[in-house]
């Protein structure tokens, strides 16, 4: 039968609630467990199987129990509240941003990022950069920060894991239906849709814009697969992280470009830029070129200009996880991009440029980000100490402790990750605003009140309530595997309330030493099988599709659950996703986490598990190194990195085993005439207060905003004012010591006669002549630098600044100063040069321009 046309029916919204359709398009409902009732009341086996996505279930749940749930009074009710309090919080005017902050320092701060972590049921994330940019959202929106957010909308997001009867992870990817996500089409001021043109290879690619509400924010979405493009240009954004390095390049320009386009397109113009990590580090070449064609500057006026208000968040500590492109690539893709910025081929390519060991020359997207950034950080102290090593040669001269890349520790959204069952708790003991107070330790000290009992029954609710979703994941699995009825029975018998639970779930990168655990499978199975004191391991985690290793740990345990001897004390989930990590650091014991130090930049599913009452058992790598007190949980290893690798393997393996059997499972089993072990509850208390009071992100947001989101404002603001005359004044400026520098000599006068002992606090006075052709004492910082020597090695450094004293001649200046040595050891001292000007953000603003003698 042919149509005239077909329709989709769906359900009609009874008035009394309709507001359920805002509700369902507005993220807000993830973090707020209270809108989440609602559609669970309503159908609660549709509300699971449409993987809590209210939107999906507003589509396809029954009109009879939309006209049934009006005469549940506990329903309406709790319709009430929930959409009085949505309304509330969309319309607050007092956030913690207005009133901290004055109308002056009110600039738009555009946030960056190729992937987000929101809610499973839009699965635009992979892992750990994805969530934390969800969680970096959403408290942008609790806070009331002038915020807004780019990236991906994934057609095919990232993969669906399935493993095999064999262990083996098989690689789903789906086609999502757009309808069924709460995105709505962007539309420009006219109210069209808006499609950017992007020029790629000489062909255009369009790009849709979609919106995404997630509270007070909203989130711009960049989209391919439109037919307005060839099918080639629609699969662009079609993966997160798919494809090779030309896929990754154009996608990279996609980030970068299209979505400052797109920015501009909806009339949003920033005064900050957060690049979170190097994905959208293109963004600033298409600024620059805006500043140039738009605006008038010059090239090194125009990088002046947006260095001042960009910011960029680097989350890798080893090179290899850092993009790079080959320059051939680089040119073709940009060859007739950089004369639109009005610069050299040279000067765009010194802007990325990178020589690796191996002598091959690569365009480094961190790089690129560091050269434009006037603001740089690492996400946790570790790790920027490890930035800091990793790109010094980006500041040549300066040693790893001057380099300026500073961190913010990463913290997590404690309303999306903290249990309801405990959210409920938390009220009860720390009052019905305790959410508002999350980075107050005073207000943490609470935790203390909660009777150990009370504590312990909700731990143990949220324990069974972990064992029934896993249940329920393996019988879904064994039946896809085609397992025996006898097997399937098995089910109920896998894991045990009463025993120690032990979770680890993450990325499976080797360096993540998923199966450290089982380096001694005897000792292991001593440990598992104790008849008194058993202990049940949980693991779950993705292999990214081309990580072969990282795929062969996922079969290595699974094999390994299927041992007799671990049978129904080790399993391994498949699919990890938000969902499941919700269900596990709030229901095990124990969270444990052994990457090989200092790989892990920070991590953050400790800190989610901490904060729900699973102690960490960690290395001392990322946030944990500044976590662990002692008293909130075990450490593994020390405090230490290794050449080995085996020796590390083998020592970390020796103090998990130490530390199971001499520490954790007897504490945990240590109950005496009581229900539950009070020196254990001591230590869930501490973890809960300091892992809630500091890794949350409330005082990380706080600390962006502080530490670089305003200074950042500022200095844009300086350097716009007046048609750019600071830039363009900068610029010039900077460019005549770059022109004249090589010229600088210093000769030190050192009243020290080359002693190679100094007495502690004896002051010594350093005079120097220091010959500045066309530069001119006003322009530079000459100093004395102090460095400590561990084996030849710079642990601490000193700066005590030279004064002018007289120009001795035409273009040659005597300086002075002194410095002393405060306590015993190896040093070393010398002068140098640096450049100084009042608008620079910080000393070492400028790279490369740092002389010393000779």
């Amino acid at each position: 039968m042919e149509f005239l046309s077909k329709v989709t029916a769906v359900p009609k919204l009874p008035e009394e609630i309709n507001e359920l359709t805002k509700i369902s398009r507005n993220l807000w409902w993830t973090w707020n467990y209270d809108a989440q009732e609602l559609f669970e009341r309503i159908d609660k086996t549709l509300w699971v199987s449409s993987s809590r996505n209210p939107v999906y279930f507003l589509k396809n749940v029954s009109q009879k129990n939309l006209e049934n749930i009006l005469s549940d009074n506990d329903f309406m009710k709790l319709y009430e509240k929930v959409t009085k309090k949505f309304n509330s919080y969309m319309e607050e005017k007092n956030t913690w941003f207005k009133t901290t902050h004055s109308d002056e320092q009110n600039g738009t701060i555009a946030y960056f990022c190729a992937e987000y972590g929101l809610h499973e049921s839009l699965p635009i994330y992979s892992g750990g950069l994805g969530v934390l940019a969800g969680d970096h959202v959403k408290e942008a929106s609790d806070l009331g920060l002038p915020f807004v957010a780019v990236g991906f909308l994934y057609r095919q997001g990232y993969f669906q894991q399935k493993i095999n009867s064999e262990g083996w992870q098989e690689n789903v990817f789906e086609n999502y239906d757009f309808n069924n996500f709460p995105v709505e089409s962007a539309l420009n001021k006219n109210g069209d849709e808006i499609f950017i043109p992007i020029n790629i290879l000489g062909k255009t690619v369009y790009v849709k814009i979609w919106k995404l509400s997630v509270g007070r924010i909203n989130l711009y979405l960049l989209d391919t697969d439109i037919p307005q493009n060839d099918p080639e240009e629609r699969l662009l954004t079609s993966r997160l992280y798919g494809g090779d390095s030309e896929m990754r390049i154009k996608q990279e320009i996609l980030l970068g470009i299209a979505g400052v386009k797109a920015l501009r397109e909806l009339g949003i113009n920033p005064s900050v830029w957060h690049m979170n990590e190097g994905h959208a580090a293109f963004l600033n070449l298409e600024r620059i070129r805006e500043y140039v064609n738009e605006k008038g500057l010059e090239f090194k006026e125009a990088v002046e200009a947006v260095r001042s208000g960009s910011i960029f968040t680097t989350h890798t500590p080893v090179p290899a996880g850092n993009d790079a492109f080959p320059i051939y690539m680089v040119e073709r893709y940009f060859g007739d991009f950089w004369p639109k910025m009005k610069a050299s081929r040279n000067e765009f390519i010194e802007l990325g440029y990178e020589k690796r060991p191996d002598n091959s020359e690569m365009f480094s997207m961190t790089i690129l980000a560091l050269s434009l950034a006037g603001r740089a950080n690492g996400v946790s102290e570790l790790h920027g100490k490890v930035s800091r090593s990793l790109w010094k040669h980006v500041w040549k001269g300066l040693e790893d402790v001057e380099v300026p890349i500073t961190h913010v520790t990463n913290g997590v959204h404690s309303q999306t990750w903290i249990s309801y069952d405990l959210q409920k708790l938390y009220e009860k003991y720390m009052g019905e605003s305790w959410y508002k107070k999350l980075d107050d330790p005073d207000s943490w000290s609470n935790i203390d009140k909660i009777p150990d009992e009370e504590l312990w029954e909700v731990h143990k609710q949220r324990k069974r309530i972990l064992i029934d979703y896993i249940h329920q994941k393996i019988k879904n699995q064994r039946l896809r595997h085609g397992e025996t009825v006898e097997q399937l029975e098995e089910i109920g018998k896998i894991l045990d309330e009463d025993t120690l639970t032990i979770g680890f779930a993450r990325r499976f990168a080797t360096y993540k030493r998923a199966t450290l655990i089982f380096k001694d499978l005897q000792r292991l199975e001593k440990i598992i099988n104790n008849p008194e004191r058993p202990v049940q391991f949980v693991f779950a985690g993705k292999a990214h599709p081309a990580d072969k290793p990282g795929q062969e740990f996922i079969k290595r345990i699974y094999e390994i659950s299927r041992m007799p001897q671990f049978k129904n004390r080790i399993i391994i989930l498949e699919n990890y996703d938000m969902n499941m990590a919700r269900y596990l650091v709030s229901g095990v014991d124990i969270w444990l986490n052994n990457p090989r130090r200092p790989h892990e930049a920070s991590g953050t599913s400790g800190e989610k598990a901490g904060m729900n009452g699973a102690s960490n058992f960690s290395v001392l790598d990322g946030w944990w190194v500044e976590g662990f007190n002692g008293k909130n949980g075990w450490a593994i290893g020390d405090n230490r990195d290794y050449e080995n690798l085996e020796l590390q393997d083998k020592i970390d393996s020796v103090s998990m085993y130490n530390s199971l059997e001499k520490v954790i499972v007897p504490l945990y089993y240590d109950k005496g005439d009581s229900s539950v072990s009070s020196e254990w509850i001591k230590v869930m208390k501490e973890s809960i207060k300091t892992v809630g009071s500091f890794f949350n992100m409330t005082r990380m947001v706080k600390e962006y905003t502080q530490k670089l989101y305003m200074p950042a404002l500022d200095q844009n603001n300086k350097f716009s004012a007046n048609n750019f005359t600071v830039s363009r004044d900068f610029a010039h400026w900077r460019e005549l010591l770059e022109r004249n520098w090589e010229y600088i000599k210093i000769k030190v006068l050192a009243n020290t006669e080359n002693k190679a002992v100094l007495e502690v606090g004896k002051e010594i006075e350093i005079n120097a002549e220091i010959y500045l052709p066309g530069i001119g004492p006003d322009s530079i910082q000459p100093e004395i630098v102090l460095a400590r020597l561990e084996n030849e090695k710079v642990t601490g450094l000193k700066t005590f600044d030279l004064k002018l004293v007289k120009e001795v001649q035409k273009d040659t200046y005597m300086f002075t100063g002194s410095f002393e040595i405060e306590e015993r050891g190896d040093y070393g001292y010398n002068v140098r040069v640096s450049a100084s000007h009042p608008y620079m953000p910080h000393k070492n603003y400028i790279s490369k321009l740092i002389k010393y003698p000779g």
